[in-house]
């Protein structure tokens, strides 16, 4: 865990190297845990042609560090989030890594990036991967492997996507927040 919490520090950096070596170690520590989580997933013929091949890791950390990261990226534009939920975020492509660099709205809020921030600090807060049909997805996934949504319907997420979002296990036993985006 010190090297993800380094990783996540270095986005900060002022080295635009460091940066991207921070984000590409951030990026393959999501896509380990993502890939190994959906491993059985992506062996359905379905349930794989519905997926898109990129995928992107969701970075949480403090509002501090979320302006400090913004800032040396010169400003990206802010996702527009729904406002339910308390969140704000934008996207990091440094390289072949692909972030999603998340906080919370209101420090000490009440949405999910808040309380992942109380319980476990900054960290790999989901891997999101995206797919054709959403709704479709989430049937396969309920239906054939039995993994029930975090949300018992598709939901509005940032930039008009539409999501759900999944809590599933890798084969050691780790869990991983699964977020299905359609564009």
């Amino acid at each position: 865990m010190p090297a993800l919490a380094d990783a996540i520090a270095h986005l900060a950096s002022t080295d635009a190297t460091v940066r991207a070596r921070a984000a590409a170690e951030l990026y393959r520590a999501g896509r380990v845990l993502g890939d190994a989580a959906t491993q059985g997933w992506r062996a359905d013929a379905e349930l794989a042609a519905l997926l898109v091949q990129e995928l992107t890791v969701g970075v949480t950390v403090t509002p501090e560090h979320f302006q400090a990261i913004r800032a040396v990226m010169g400003a990206p534009r802010l996702a527009d989030v729904p406002p339910d939920q308390d969140a704000q975020e934008f996207e990091l492509h440094l390289g072949e890594a692909r972030l999603d660099i998340l906080t919370t709205r209101v420090p000490g809020g009440s949405g999910a990036i808040a309380k992942f921030l109380e319980k476990f600090g900054e960290g790999i807060q989901q891997v999101e991967y995206f797919v054709r049909d959403v709704d479709r997805a989430t049937e396969l996934l309920r239906g054939r492997f039995g993994v029930q949504p975090i949300y018992p319907q598709t939901r509005a997420g940032a930039d008009g996507t539409r999501v759900n979002f999944f809590l599933a296990s890798t084969p050691d036993g780790k869990k991983v927040l699964i977020e299905l985006v359609q564009t």
